[in-house]
């Protein structure tokens, strides 16, 4: 058995405001398949490249394997995919690979630029897997595959070993890793199962531990009580014997030694009854625990005077001589929650933009309702800059609330001083995510909202989404959330 053994691990940013990993042990089986979880911004990529080699840290990393990790960058993506597959390796080894996820070997032969971002994945991790001695470190392979993709991706790492999976899709990790590691808000934790297994267990430990708190707390109520009442009793039964107030016998030595000596003996029992009362308390404390629960989010759907919102008829967009989609018939009414899917360049992004309003040719017939407010969550980041104040301002977004969503979404108020160009991926999406919360519409356009979004956060979405019941049209490839959220689908 080979392990990877972290000993001691100290990790922060240059510049930053707190560490990363502090004194961070624990073990890692090179045959594992090993699924890697975590809020979003606590580091599992930092984890990865730390591995790498790419920072500094404290603390001891040892193994007897090569690290490789996916996505590794691709300089000119103008070569032939052939050309920009790194490491030795026998052809018919790759083109073996290759047919384990369903991918022509073709592809090797066309300009890796024109390969969509499934075929890239593919062709990317299949050349990884064919060297040897090798763990792969896997950072979010199923970011913009469709769901019949990432179906076809996990059955293909299911047949696979020896490497760790950062994914937020749960059906995904499901599919293919044996052991799960967890970045929680007190710690790190390993174990066997897939992330259905660790997230049972986590609702089961949190539901102890917080029955645990709740007694705790009593406890402590109970302590607090005591002691003040302890000490109100002591100054007052102090007070009668000698007729004048305890806090003042230091005045009063010289005048009546008897009363005062007897005074400073009452108030030093007092204070001893208080300092152990104090002792417990603090041991009460200390074994509260620090349960990482969802907090409910609160959404603001705005109802219409109309239950159509949106309806086409033979509705065709066409992109010059070709046609994009065609005769495409749906309607969207209050309340419906509807799922946008289809295929890369079957026109999902054509039709949203659309409803949005922008300058798009069709032929058929379209109806969008008057005066109907819409909130969109866009699927780029790139317009997230400067700091969160400054993007409040632009926006015209309620501060208290935009930023109290975010704290409901695990943001610290130390991560509110940063910049947001040096927030993680799934950061980003957060703000975004808290933007269109924050907002009163009618209808509610998500395009790919949870891309980087890590799976409690998902959970969070779902409960509110069932909640609150908006009228949302979404284009989502994670299968539990899609499962759980839709009661319509349009298919391109």
């Amino acid at each position: 058995m080979s392990l990877i053994n972290v000993q001691n691990l100290t990790f922060s940013y240059e510049g930053s405001y707190d560490n990363v990993f502090e004194n961070v042990s624990f073990n890692i089986d090179t045959k594992w398949k090993l699924g890697f979880s975590g809020r979003n911004g606590r580091g599992k990529t930092t984890f990865l490249k730390l591995l790498m080699g790419e920072y500094e840290y404290s603390g001891k990393i040892t193994a007897s394997v090569n690290f490789e990790y996916f996505p590794y960058e691709i300089k000119d993506k103008t070569l032939n995919t052939i050309e920009v597959i790194k490491g030795d390796y026998e052809l018919w080894q790759l083109q073996c690979e290759l047919s384990l996820l369903n991918v022509n070997e073709d592809v090797l032969n066309r300009p890796f630029n024109t390969l969509s971002s499934g075929e890239q994945t593919k062709v990317l991790l299949a050349s990884m897997f064919i060297r040897e001695n090798n763990f792969l470190l896997i950072d979010e392979p199923t970011n913009h595959l469709d769901m019949e993709s990432r179906e076809k991706l996990s059955d293909y790492l299911s047949l696979k070993s020896g490497f760790i999976l950062v994914s937020h899709d749960r059906a995904f990790l499901d599919r293919c890793t044996d052991h799960t590691l967890s970045i929680n808000r007190t710690n790190i934790e390993i174990i066997k199962g897939n992330f259905s297994t660790w997230y049972e267990n986590k609702i089961l430990q949190d539901n102890f531990e917080t029955a645990e708190n709740e007694k705790l707390k009593k406890d402590i109520r109970r302590l607090k009580e005591t002691a003040k009442e302890k000490a109100e009793w002591s100054d007052k039964a102090e007070a009668r014997k000698i007729g004048f107030d305890p806090r003042k016998v230091e005045k009063s030595l010289d005048r009546r030694p008897k009363e005062a000596a007897k005074a400073k003996k009452a108030m030093a029992r007092a204070k001893a009854i208080e300092n152990r009362t104090s002792k417990l308390i603090e041991e009460k404390e200390a074994l509260l625990k620090n349960i990482e629960e969802n907090e409910s989010l609160k959404l603001f759907p705005e109802a219409f005077h109309s239950k159509r919102l949106i309806e086409a008829r033979n509705l065709s967009i066409n992109y010059g001589s070709k046609e994009v989609f065609g005769n495409l018939n749906f309607e969207i009414l209050t309340g419906d929650r509807i799922r946008l899917e289809g295929i890369n360049g079957s026109g999902k992004s054509s039709l949203i933009k659309l409803i949005m309003g922008e300058e798009i040719s069709y032929t058929g017939e379209f109806f969008k309702a008057k005066g109907l407010k819409i909130s969109y969550i866009p699927q780029i980041t790139d317009n997230l800059k400067g700091s969160i104040y400054e993007y409040e301002e632009r926006n015209g977004l309620d501060s208290p609330l935009f930023r109290a969503i975010l704290r409901k979404l695990d943001f610290s108020r130390v991560q509110f001083e940063k910049k947001l160009e040096s927030y993680s991926m799934g950061q980003k999406k957060k703000v975004l995510i808290a933007h269109s919360l924050s907002e009163r519409a009618n209808l509610y356009i998500w395009d790919e909202p949870l891309n980087y979004i890590d799976v409690l956060s998902r959970i969070q979405l779902e409960e509110l989404i069932i909640k609150y019941s908006p009228t949302i049209l979404f284009v989502e490839h994670d299968k539990a959330f899609c499962e759980n959220i839709a009661t319509k689908r349009i298919k391109l």
